[in-house]
């Protein structure tokens, strides 16, 4: 959350996916410019797309090289070089034709080679002999790669992919996945051209705009470290009527000046500017640009803090004695204890360390999947995850699992939450009160500020006689070796720590896996060892999240009814408190000369925000309050409406 890249996004995710209306749209886009100026904050360690996955690499991905599918602009999964799709009666063997005199290209705009189902083949192979970083989202879903991945096999072609002709490819799976296209929009899915890859050997993917073949709407023409990133757009695109802007220009940010961003876009060298709320010369920006501030959406990553209700570790701790360490622990096993610190937890105070007091509420999430990231029957699954919630208790009325409300939060609830755990926890014998070590990296100004504001609201609310939160303030790799780096789950030395987690398919399953106590990544943030320590994993009930995982992953047909599923899991989870979201990424204010929402939109994949360009427009003045807010209720209403139409025509094809 609190990370250079994080913080630059918003600026291009202000550009999403609808358009103004027709007369606005002449009037603001006359004499609009065709060059995007920004900045990015992370050079790629690589373009090899197939096996470096991170952002610095697929941002850039995304706008040279198309895949299969990509996304339209409500986030529905369209076809891209794929001109259709279809997929058999049992849901196992999905098949896509290609359009026909798609070209390879160099980064000079030299034609290499035609686009064929055989790049598709030597793609997910190339990914398979690379153990890519992303082969963990495809391992298990494609006849035979996990068998040729451990070494059960070295013959590729029992892998569940085949080039039937030049233009169809065939993808067989394990089991019907019914959101299967979406992760055909991830980097691992994407062709390359078999005779590219062995003429570069080593040099393939290089981090030069010659290191690879280019078949998306630009070509990179530019890319120095630390300096520079530039784009052109290819004038032989087979969709270069949705390409608007002509160049592209992304200059190095190491972060440094906060204030360099609104002056370039003040001078007219930026085409968008993120602003930070909490810096000295925000008062003169909001005076100047007062009725041009608008806020970004919301996105598809979700902070959260988890309690490390298993912790074995104590070398950073504010703890004094045993007595201390195990009252802490046993207070974090106790739902009402727990439920108590999620009442008394003011996401607002917290979120405006960073977004300020009035966009706040805009990056609050109050469920670890985003309530709008799939729907059924026409609600949100937010709103079906929020009807199963009131079943767990009084306490969960009136609490909305919806984006940019401060819904949790609420003394009342958590004093008599606490009032519950108290009486249990003394008949343990245990005393208060209760220490949790929450750790921060003390150079991160909005981090340690974040951290006293969860201090206070929580101390305040419940009374340091009862629960004191102690900041530990360290150096960032003292920080990064007890959380994200710590091997193992008996090395995580912390109570509460904030983490975050993006989606890698279009499905509920995605997020609330993490917290499967067999297989999920998370519980490693809980002190638990995956598939082991069933006595804690019973006492805080995961045992029970994994029946409603399972029953929900058993339904492959009725998406409505795997997503209601899903629901209840989501429900169980927000009821647990073991894991309290926080914010998102997004909802951040920015200034703008981009159209909003005129770009392709996804929450997963590479071919959505916030670094796409295809699609893209600019408009000669200055962005308004009201005309984003005037798109922005449109696009939404549209998109609800695309959605559900677009599910009804997903469901036929795999029924």
């Amino acid at each position: 959350m609190k990370s250079k890249k994080w913080l630059l996004t918003a600026g291009v995710v202000l550009s999403t996916a609808v358009l103004l209306t027709a007369c606005g749209k002449a009037n603001k886009e006359a004499d609009a410019p065709t060059t995007f100026s920004y900045v990015y904050a992370v050079d790629p360690a690589s373009l090899d797309y197939s096996i470096a996955t991170r952002t610095s690499t697929t941002d850039i991905i995304g706008n040279v090289i198309d895949g299969l599918m990509e996304n339209d602009q409500y986030g529905n999964v369209v076809p891209s070089l794929a001109e259709d799709w279809s997929v058999s009666k049992d849901g196992l063997t999905y098949t896509y034709k290609l359009r026909k005199g798609v070209k390879w290209y160099t980064s000079e705009g030299e034609e290499y080679a035609e686009v064929t189902a055989h790049d598709f083949v030597t793609g997910l192979k190339h990914v398979a002999d690379g153990k890519s970083d992303g082969v963990s989202l495809i391992q298990n879903s494609i006849k035979g790669l996990d068998a040729y991945m451990t070494g059960e096999t070295n013959d590729f072609s029992t892998v569940g992919v085949k080039a039937l002709d030049d233009y169809t490819v065939e993808y067989t799976l394990n089991k019907p996945e019914s959101f299967w296209n979406s992760k055909v929009t991830t980097s691992t899915m994407l062709p390359v051209n078999e005779e590219f890859l062995k003429a570069s050997g080593k040099d393939y993917g290089a981090v030069t705009p010659a290191g690879i073949l280019y078949n998306g709407p630009y070509f990179l023409k530019t890319l120095t470290s630390k300096s520079l990133i530039e784009y052109e757009k290819n004038p032989n695109y087979w969709d270069k009527e949705n390409v608007k802007i002509e160049k592209i220009k992304l200059t190095y940010y190491d972060g440094s000046d906060q204030e360099s961003l609104i002056r370039s876009f003040s001078s007219g060298a930026y085409t968008t500017a993120r602003l930070f709320p909490s810096s000295s010369n925000f008062a003169s920006t909001l005076e100047q640009y007062a009725d041009k501030i608008t806020y970004s959406p919301q996105d598809s990553t979700s902070y959260y803090f988890t309690f490390n209700v298993n912790r074995q570790s104590y070398n950073k701790t504010a703890k004094t004695s045993e007595e201390q360490k195990s009252s802490t622990k046993e207070a974090m096993l106790n739902k009402d204890f727990r439920q108590a610190i999620n009442f008394a937890f003011n996401r607002h105070s917290y979120a405006a360390q960073l977004n300020g007091e009035d966009g706040a509420d805009k990056i609050i999430r109050n469920s670890l999947v985003p309530d709008n990231f799939v729907q059924s029957a026409g609600k949100s699954f937010g709103q079906i995850a929020q009807q199963e919630l009131v079943n767990y208790g009084d306490q969960w009325k009136e609490v909305e699992l919806v984006d940019g409300k401060n819904a949790i939060y609420n003394p009342d609830k958590a004093k008599a939450a606490f009032a519950k755990a108290k009486k249990d926890l003394e008949s343990k014998g245990v005393t208060f009160p209760i220490h949790l070590d929450v750790p921060v990296e003390q150079t991160d100004t909005i981090a340690v500020q974040q951290s006293n504001s969860l201090k206070q609201s929580i101390e305040s609310t419940l009374g340091a006689e009862n629960v004191v939160v102690d900041v530990l303030q360290m150096t960032d790799n003292e920080k990064e070796t007890i959380t994200s780096q710590a091997r193992v789950p008996a090395q995580k030395d912390y109570d509460l720590n904030s983490t975050g987690w993006s989606p890698s398919y279009q499905d509920p399953a995605s997020y609330l896996n993490i917290m499967d106590p067999k297989t999920g990544s998370a519980m490693k943030h809980l002190g638990i060892t995956k598939g082991k320590d069933q006595e804690v994993v019973a006492k805080v009930g995961l045992d029970q999240y994994k029946k409603l995982l399972d029953e929900a992953d058993s339904e492959s047909i009725s998406l409505e009814e795997r997503y209601e599923k899903y629901a209840k899991a989501q429900a169980w989870l927000t009821d647990s408190s073991l894991l309290m979201p926080t914010a998102s990424s997004g909802g951040s204010p920015v200034v703008s000369n981009v159209v909003p929402f005129s770009k392709p939109y996804s929450q997963v994949g590479i071919k959505g925000d916030p670094y796409i360009f295809k699609g893209m427009r600019l408009q000669k003045d200055i962005v308004t309050s009201k005309e984003y807010e005037e798109a922005l209720k449109k696009w939404q209403k549209e998109k609800l409406e695309s959605n559900g139409k677009y599910q009804k025509e997903l469901e036929k094809h795999i029924k």
